[in-house]
């Protein structure tokens, strides 16, 4: 394997390297942030690009992304969020609060002044949460398939198609249940996602069965639905209340904003409207007959948006 193994976080021994840390021409390492410490995969040097994954995958994601970004000139960086993949399994810590400053916690560790955040679903829900509670530390900001947070509320709460679009996210919900379906078959429940989440262009079989198999790490099942339990459950609860005020505050950096036409989770009408929530330069992308992962769909021309949009000095609104 490229890189160091093992550390002494929560779990870590319970996690085959195997499944999560994929040779290639990345480095893997752990870095320690916010009271936990996280897996990440790197390669080049530059200014720092930070890319967040989400439901239901892992750093692995941007296999695509981490070379074309290092060839560009950027220090590419993915990491596993916490209690996904090689990162830490903790009881607690799953709001987007404390996940945001799991992220901004791995830039001060690797060392940066501040980064590009590229998220993904959970990631870019996260990467907004982080641009407004840390703006010193996100230097731009590339959101995929993922509405502002409080656009995403406004839509899970007030728009019936969202709401049915969204009924995983409902029916993560009850205790346990959940966790066993995700893991049930070896993770069958996780190819099933991936593929009805798609475009035209499914994954391939052996793509899905990296996904089975990174999910049936003991507790990461758990761990990947509790973020999504917070984001419910506090819909009618204080700290629910007081997070979406504080969403109020305007993200004032550079944002790009992508998104597939097809996407069958997150409709397009859901995402579209964020830009109201940004006081800088915002871009919309929309592509054309693409689905929930766009980054792995049609890695060439998302990668070629990214890289032409981080290298604009003066992108566009």
């Amino acid at each position: 394997m490229s890189g160091t193994t093992g550390t002494t976080g929560a779990n870590h021994s319970t996690t085959p390297s195997s499944a999560i840390r994929m040779d290639g021409p990345w480095t893997h390492r752990d870095v320690a942030a916010n009271g936990a410490r996280f897996h990440i995969a790197e390669m080049g040097e530059g200014p720092l690009v930070l890319l967040l994954h989400g439901f239901p995958q892992f750093w692995w994601a941007w296999r695509h992304q981490l070379p074309a970004l290092a060839d560009a000139g950027y220090r590419a960086v993915a990491m596993d969020l916490r209690g996904v993949g090689g990162s830490d399994r903790t009881p607690r810590g799953y709001d987007p609060a404390n996940l945001a400053l799991d992220v901004t916690g791995v830039i001060r560790s690797l060392g940066e002044p501040d980064a590009a955040l590229v998220g993904h679903d959970l990631g870019g829900y996260l990467a907004w949460t982080a641009a407004v509670m840390r703006p010193k530390l996100v230097r731009r900001l590339a959101v995929a398939s993922m509405p502002h947070p409080r656009r995403w509320r406004a839509a899970m709460l007030g728009d019936l198609r969202q709401t049915a679009a969204g009924a995983y996210v409902w029916g993560f919900q009850s205790p346990w249940v959940p966790e066993r379906r995700l893991v049930a078959d070896d993770g069958a429940l996780v190819g099933r996602l991936l593929r009805e989440w798609s475009g035209p262009r499914p994954p391939e079989d052996d793509t899905v069965e990296v996904y089975r198999q990174a999910m049936c790490v003991p507790s990461t099942a758990h761990c990947s639905i509790e973020p999504y339990r917070w984001m419910v459950r506090s819909l009618a609860r204080l700290d629910g209340f007081q997070f979406n005020r504080r969403m109020k505050r305007p993200v004032r950096v550079p944002t790009l904003h992508l998104h597939g036409s097809l996407d069958p989770v997150m409709r397009t009408r859901s995402a579209a409207g964020s830009g109201e929530y940004v006081e800088a330069p915002y871009r919309w992308r929309l592509f054309d007959g693409l689905g929930h992962f766009p980054h792995e769909e049609d890695p060439k021309a998302f990668t070629g948006e990214l890289i032409d949009w981080l290298e604009d000095p003066e992108p566009d609104r």
